[in-house]
């Protein structure tokens, strides 16, 4: 993965758009990142964090507070960052959630929530990936292989918490390891184990307690039967509590079975003598039943004798009604027709008079009807013609009020069309200057812009004269400080080195050799000034100061290229004109500007009028059209309907017959039709009842005949009302019931036992006696049901005990598998866990990690050999923590000079900080491998190089530079002066009242 271009804006202490090119930064494959404390180094990796995986490392992490507050209240934070990976080159961009101004109120904020776009370059154009925050974030972790705890481990290696690792305690290094590596997957193969163990223990333990539940239900079933356990020497462990649960059992099985058999030898005693008693309680019961039978009969027989004149009667009279009721019909029949005769005859008389009160014919009503029949029938068919001439009547009159409304219109709308033509003329007049001033609207806008952007210009033009007048001066007194400064340590080192032969002088002897020239003679020697040791001091710091100076220098010097840069580029753009000049003529651009708006909207205005006035011209003249069409029309239709009026006129007046309408004659014909019609009625209905009265008399006579009686009087006194029948047929029925019932009773068999009995003097018991035979049959079934309940209670009890017994022995059966089974994964969920028999206190996700350290250690070792002069390994070590704390993620240093191994936290400042960048490396190097061969080729390291001494650094600088290998680039976050002197590729991070910048430098072309 190699990072290409970060451009940042409005995010932690940048408040403008900030740009890195990391391709040219790290060309030479190192580069450093320098600056003062909280200019911004670390936001600038935040940044590239953020960009990839939408979060900071760390505290930084609170969104709120990603954006800059030197920014604009508007500007929105933004991050663009440039990057390949895996053969494929992406960018993507991403602005955290803020609070942006509200354009509705003062004092209010919107949330704008947090944002992503991800491109991809293919074929050399960028083409959209994804705009959601969580599709991008998994395309990128996806190319990456990691996820932003192993890229800020990785790519980003801060030494501060290396350093920490490499000192920490066993338990401090899992947790680090495991967010590196993802192991939890072996934690959760430990908690699995324990899952699986515990379920196993509750296994075991439900069939433990399902057997003491067997056991409990053993025992409660056997107290049911209520006796007492046998105490014999063979059982004097089962009751001393020592026997097994299965011989318990058997025991108590057998306890059971023998009870049970003797009460089942009780309960079959008791249960034929409680026969025996009801077999001779049922014979007693069954003849007193047989005896109370036979004097009932005989008391019933005697009192259907009594009864059987009366019958008799009845019978005799039921009869004669019978015979009588065989001519009920007829009777009805003669009554009836007499009855309709009268009311025919009564219909007949009043239809005629109401005949004569309308003058109507009265002697032959039928001739009359037909006659009117026929009339009506004639006017029926006209009353079309009528309602035609009605409708030609009222069309007239709407037609000739039409053309009355048309002519008053037409007036009206001719008096508006010439106005509105004059009014027309005058709009199109007005509309030809409109036209021409509405032309010049572009141009003077774009009069007006020009004369804005110029007012702009020449301020911005007068502002950037002030700020060059101010780095000229800046300019100046950094270039005198830094001449001065560095006269003084010119001088400083020549004093050095003229004191350094006086050094020498001072060591001379006469007749001793010169070790600078070889002479025996000296005799001039130099005289001594101050000590080496305060001149190497104080030309060391006048260097510094020089070294300060040049840096100030060179901001200066870079501050005023840029003010000379933008004054040059404001007056080329027209910022020297004169401020008044410009602001005349943006005054009369915008006044002109002005006047072609006022053109514009009164063309638009005046158009839309026009437009208006000649669509009311035209619906007008298209109204006149339309009326003077419909009038010919009209006209026409006049002259045809009057011709019609008066041809229907004289045919309808002489069949309406002085009525003023046909429909007035048909209503007074059809009162008269109907009083014929009912005269003709009436008469037929008349005829009709004579006949059927004629008929019924005739039919009656010769019915009466038939049945013997004389005449209709006689029938009608042997009729009885159906009630009074009713109840004579009721009793002859009951009495003949009664009779063939007591036939059957007396030919039963329990009757004629009894009889027989009765004859030889075999009588039933009395009640005493059969009331004390009972009582003594009742306690014999009771006292065999109580035996029956008791020898029933045993033998469930029994069957109780076998079943219970066969599932204790087969749930204790299969309950040894479990056990085993859950002793097994408990061992096994113990040892995972680092307790148990495990000595090392090593968790299964500890010795995963413990290997992984190990390959840590062994690719750190590689890199602090060379970084500590071949002196230096690190080495994983298993070995036991003290106080049985869990093992196996220590880390100890070999020192090669000694062959001795010691613990990390023995390393010096310097010697640490080579262990853990080491460290630090090596980590790198594994996590890499783990996320797939993934390849780093932009990696940072972080502070921690002002700890090491000329050699050491020199020997650590030979091992970053090493990272550089295959195009990797490196970048280092350093403040040691020694680091600015020996990478000339710099990114430097320069921080103000107004927010932080970024510019890149190149020492060695400078």
């Amino acid at each position: 993965m190699r990072i290409h271009r970060l451009e940042i804006e409005a995010f932690g202490p940048f408040a403008g758009v900030q740009s890195i090119d990391f391709d040219q930064l790290g060309a030479q494959g190192l580069f450093l990142l320098n600056g003062a404390t909280g200019a911004g180094k670390t936001s600038v990796l935040d940044a590239i964090c953020f960009a990839l995986y939408g979060s900071v490392p760390g505290a930084r992490q609170d969104g709120k507070r990603l954006r800059s507050d030197h920014a604009e209240p508007a500007a929105e934070p933004r991050v663009v960052c440039e990057f390949s990976a895996r053969g494929r080159r992406f960018e993507v961009t991403r602005s955290p959630a803020w609070d942006r101004p509200s354009a509705r109120g003062r004092k209010g904020f919107t949330t704008q929530q947090a944002k992503t776009l991800l491109r991809e370059r293919v074929n050399g154009s960028w083409e959209e990936k994804s705009s959601r925050n969580d599709e991008a974030g998994s395309e990128i972790g996806d190319v990456l292989g990691m996820d932003r705890e192993q890229f800020t481990r990785v790519v980003m290696l801060p030494q501060g918490d290396f350093a920490a690792f490499l000192r920490s305690k066993a338990s401090d290094r899992l947790d680090l390891l495991q967010k590196l590596f993802g192991t939890q997957r072996f934690e959760a193969i430990e908690q699995q184990l324990a899952l699986q163990a515990n379920a196993a223990r509750a296994e075991v333990e439900g069939n433990q307690n399902g057997l003491h539940l067997l056991l409990q239900r053993v025992e409660s079933e056997f107290a049911q039967l209520g006796i007492e356990e046998p105490v014999e020497p063979d059982v004097h462990d089962i009751v001393s509590g020592a026997a097994t649960p299965e011989l318990r059992l058997g025991h108590l099985e057998a306890w059971s079975r023998a009870e049970s058999l003797e009460r089942q030898q009780s309960a079959t005693f008791a249960d034929a003598a409680r026969l025996q008693l009801a077999d001779k309680l049922n014979s007693a019961r069954e003849r007193v039943q047989r005896h109370a039978k036979l004097d009932a009969a005989t008391r019933r027989n005697e009192a259907l004798a009594a009864r059987a004149a009366e019958v008799q009667e009845f019978r005799d009279r039921l009869g004669r009604h019978r015979k009588a009721a065989v001519l009920g019909g007829q009777l009805d029949a003669v009554d009836r027709a007499a009855k309709a005769l009268d009311l025919a005859a009564s219909k007949a008389e009043s239809a005629r008079a109401k005949l004569l009160a309308a003058s109507l014919d009265a002697s032959d009503p039928a001739a009359a009807l037909a006659r009117i029949r026929e009339t009506m029938a004639v006017l029926e068919a006209r009353v079309a013609d009528e309602q035609k001439l009605d409708h030609i009547a009222g069309r007239l009159v709407g037609l000739n009020a039409a053309a009355k409304h048309r002519d008053t219109a037409k007036e009206s709308r001719s008096l508006s069309l010439v106005a509105l033509r004059a009014e027309a003329a005058s709009l199109e007049t007005g509309l030809g200057p409109l036209e021409v001033a509405a032309l010049e609207l572009p141009l003077r806008e774009s009069e007006a812009a020009a004369a804005q952007n110029t007012v702009k210009t020449v301020a911005r033009h007068a502002a950037a004269l002030e700020s060059l007048s101010a780095a000229v001066k800046r300019h100046a007194l950094a270039r005198a400080l830094s001449q001065d400064l560095r006269q003084l340590w010119l001088d400083l080192r020549e004093s050095r080195l003229a004191n350094a032969a006086a050094e020498l002088a001072a060591k001379l002897h006469d007749g001793e050799a010169c070790p600078v020239c070889g002479s025996a003679e000296h005799p001039s020697p130099a005289s001594a000034g101050l000590t080496a040791l305060a001149l190497a001091e104080e030309e060391q710091s006048a260097h510094e100061r020089y070294d300060e100076s040049e840096h100030d220098l060179l901001q200066a010097s870079a501050e005023l290229a840029s003010a000379e840069q933008e004054v040059a580029v404001l007056a080329a753009q027209g910022g020297g004109i004169d401020p008044k000049e410009a602001a005349f003529t943006e005054a009369l651009a915008k006044d002109a500007l002005a006047s072609a708006r006022l053109a514009v909207d009164g063309l638009k205005r005046g158009k839309e009028s026009l437009a208006r006035v000649m669509e009311r011209i035209s619906r007008l003249e298209e109204e006149q059209l339309r009326d003077d069409t419909v009038a010919a029309q009209d006209e026409s239709a006049l002259t045809l309907l009057s011709e019609q009026r008066e041809s229907l006129d004289t045919l309808l007046s002489g069949l309406r017959d002085g009525f003023e309408t046909l429909r007035g004659r048909i209503e007074a014909l059809t009162r008269q039709r109907e009083l014929l019609q009912s005269a003709v009625t009436a008469g037929a209905q008349l005829e009709g009842a004579r006949e059927a009265l004629d008929d019924a008399s005739v039919a009656l006579q010769h019915a009466l005949s038939a049945n013997h009686f004389e005449t209709a009087e006689d029938a009608r006194r042997d009729m009885l009302d159906e009630q009074h029948a009713a109840r004579l047929d009721e009793a002859v029925r009951a009495s003949e019931t009664e009779s063939a019932r007591l036939a059957e009773l007396f030919e039963s068999e329990d009757l004629a036992l009894a009889a027989k009995e009765a004859r030889i003097g075999d009588v039933p018991l009395a009640a005493v006696e059969l009331a004390a035979l009972e009582g003594e049959a009742g306690q014999a079934e009771e006292a065999a049901r109580r035996l029956a309940l008791a020898a029933g209670l045993a033998a469930r009890t029994l069957t109780s005990l076998a079943t219970i017994r066969a599932q204790y022995e087969a749930a204790s059966a299969s309950g040894r598998e479990p056990r085993e089974r859950a002793r097994a994964l408990s061992e096994l969920a113990e040892t995972a866990r680092g307790s148990g028999d495990n000595g090392y206190k090593m968790s299964l996700n500890s010795y995963v990690l413990a290997a992984r350290l190990e390959q840590v250690a062994a690719a750190a070792s590689e890199r602090l050999v060379a970084m500590s002069d071949g002196r230096y390994t690190l080495q994983h070590t298993d070995a036991k923590a003290a106080r049985g704390a869990k093992s196996g993620l220590g880390l100890e240093v070999v020192d090669e000079w000694t062959g001795q191994r010691r613990d990390t936290a023995t390393l010096s400042g310097g010697e640490s900080f080579m262990a853990s960048l080491a460290l630090a490396l090596g980590l790198a190097d594994v996590v890499q491998q783990e996320a797939g061969g993934v390849d780093i080729e932009t990696l940072f390291v972080d502070e921690g190089f002002g700890s090491l001494d000329e050699q050491s650094l020199e020997q650590v600088m030979d091992a970053l530079e090493g990272l550089r290998d295959g195009g990797r680039v490196v970048g280092l976050v350093s403040h040691v002066a020694e680091m600015k002197q020996r990478i000339s590729s710099q990114l430097q991070v320069i921080k103000s009242r107004n927010g932080s910048t970024v510019r890149i430098v190149d020492a060695a072309a400078a």
